[in-house]
Order: structure tokens, then C-alpha cells, then sequence
């Protein structure tokens, strides 16, 4: 079991983490995401921060449509599609690299996978729609398996572990059972285990501080630290971008064992992942 060829594989093209970590930049074409909820919610604003972010060295592009943040409002299944589809049409245009689209419906990630979108993000790791093993199935495509406590509108209130970890890789595995079952091969599984998704900011530091024992599951591991919460529970004083503590968790990240890290500031984050491969990968082989 799990991905032993350290390779991805998509529509677009291989995505190899042997000895490099994937760079997944965000695009958020929603009005209420909550770093940069509105800025790219019309086609021309969408498509020219896709062209940034892939400019900027990005590896894969994610789409959200529907935003996740802590008690956000759901969407319907139509008007998550009205906003993404007409983008995604254009994006896949004038970009080369794999589209991830961030959702957790699975008449959305269909409609998207048939249009050419490459990989599917399920914050719920396979669990709101039961369709949608099936669906990346059907397509081939690669899924993230993400853990969440509750769901958006309610999963910040107050979540509470008996082991955090134990629990969290449970998860992960009963979802990579179901995309298993639905005929998904091994090599198209990510892993991720949900920073701020049902946690308490100690959760998300514990999470990060063990990330090496996700490895046992022997899948890729994405982690979306950027921006988030934990850095100005940490750091008061960055209540803006929050770029620095951002850096500092993708380093730790990196060096504990994610192969993938999800950002906003793509080129910045670049260069710190570069310098992090160099430190983590050049480092053991002079061991």
C-alpha cells in the first residue's frame, strides 16, 4: 500500500516529490474566503492570478469556488459551478500545469474533471458526498484526503481529541479505504491532515510538530498552513499576510515530512521551500 514511486500522476503531467516539495498556490473565487475573500472572485482578476501563480513556480493551481473558512455559509451545488466553471474554462487555456479544484461536492468535481481540472481537494476527506470516490474514480484523477472535525459552520466550536493524532491518521485512513474501494489506484491518494479544520491552535502546532508519523500511511502529505489563525495566535503583531510565520511552518513542514504545501504567496514561499529542499535533501546525503 501507499505511493512507493514518490510520483503523481496526472492529465498534466507527472508531479515527481522525491527530492522537491510540490508548491500548490491558491486561487479563492469566493466573496468570503477569509485572507483574500474578493480580490479574484471576476473572470479577468481569476485568470491573471492563475497566470501569476504558475509564473510564480507553482507545481499545481487550486481552485476554490465555496469558501471553508470557520463558519462560512454553505453554496449549492449551482452556484459553486457558475462561479468556478467559466474560470476553469479559462484558466485551463493559457495554464499548463494540474488544476486542483477545492470541493467536496461531487456533481462539482464531475463537471470540473470532464472540462480538464486534474485533481480533486475534498476538505472533508471523502465523507460529505458519498459519490465522490467515485467520481475522481470515474476520471483517474488524484484526490486530497483531508481531515476535519464537524464541518465549517461548526467545526471551531470547540474541538476536542482523545489523541489527536491517532485519530487524525484514522481518518485519513478510513478515506483512502474509500477512494481504494471506489477503484482509485495507490498512486493517486494525498493526504492532509486539516490544519484548522476542527482544531485548536495547540492541536495545529501538535500536528505540525509530529507531522513524521503521517508518514506511516506511505501517502504524499499536503499541509495548508498559510495565513491561517495559528501564526497570529503565535504572533500577534502579524495580523496581515502573516508571510513570515507562514515561511517558518512550511520550513518546519518541509523538514518533518510534508511533500506539498499549499500557499497564497507563491513566490516567496518558493524560495523558502527551495532553501528547505536543499537544507532537508543535500543535508542527508552528506550524512
Amino acid at each position: 500500500m501507499g505511493n512507493k514511486e514518490n510520483i503523481i500522476i496526472t492529465n498534466r503531467g507527472k508531479l515527481d516529490y522525491s527530492r522537491k516539495t510540490l508548491i500548490m498556490g491558491i486561487l479563492n473565487l469566493t466573496p468570503d474566503s477569509f485572507s483574500d475573500g474578493g480580490e479574484y472572485n471576476d473572470l479577468e482578476s481569476a485568470v491573471a492570478r492563475a497566470k501569476e501563480i504558475e509564473e510564480a513556480g507553482a507545481d499545481i493551481i487550486d481552485i476554490g469556488a465555496e469558501s471553508s473558512r470557520p463558519y462560512s455559509e454553505r453554496i449549492c451545488e449551482e452556484v459553486e459551478k457558475k462561479r468556478l466553471l467559466p474560470v476553469l474554462d479559462e484558466i485551463l487555456k493559457l495554464t499548463s500545469i494540474p488544476i486542483s479544484i477545492d470541493t467536496y461536492k461531487s456533481s462539482v468535481a464531475r463537471a470540473a474533471l470532464k472540462r480538464g481540472a486534474s485533481i480533486i481537494n475534498d476538505i472533508s476527506g471523502l465523507r460529505y458526498d458519498k459519490k465522490m470516490a467515485a467520481a475522481a474514480a470515474e476520471f483517474n484523477a488524484p484526490v486530497i484526503i483531508m481531515h476535519i472535525q464537524g464541518k465549517p459552520e461548526n467545526m471551531q466550536d470547540n474541538p476536542s481529541y482523545n489523541n489527536l493524532i491517532f485519530e487524525i491518521k484514522e481518518y485519513l485512513w478510513q478515506g483512502i479505504k474509500l477512494a481504494l474501494e471506489a477503484g482509485l489506484s495507490d498512486d493517486k491518494i494525498i493526504i492532509d491532515p486539516g490544519i484548522g479544520f476542527g482544531k485548536k491552535q495547540v492541536h495545529n502546532l501538535q500536528i505540525l510538530n509530529r507531522l513524521e508519523s503521517f508518514k506511516e500511511l506511505e501517502y504524499p502529505i499536503l499541509i495548508g498552513t498559510s495565513r491561517k489563525s495559528l501564526i497570529k495566535f503565535v504572533n500577534e503583531s502579524e495580523t496581515d499576510n502573516r508571510l513570515f510565520g507562514t515561511a517558518a511552518t512550511v520550513t518546519a513542514s518541509i523538514m518533518k515530512g510534508a511533500n506539498i504545501v499549499r500557499i497564497h504567496d507563491v513566490k516567496e514561499i518558493k524560495k523558502v521551500a527551495l532553501m528547505s529542499d536543499a537544507l532537508k535533501w543535500e543535508g542527508e546525503h552528506e550524512k
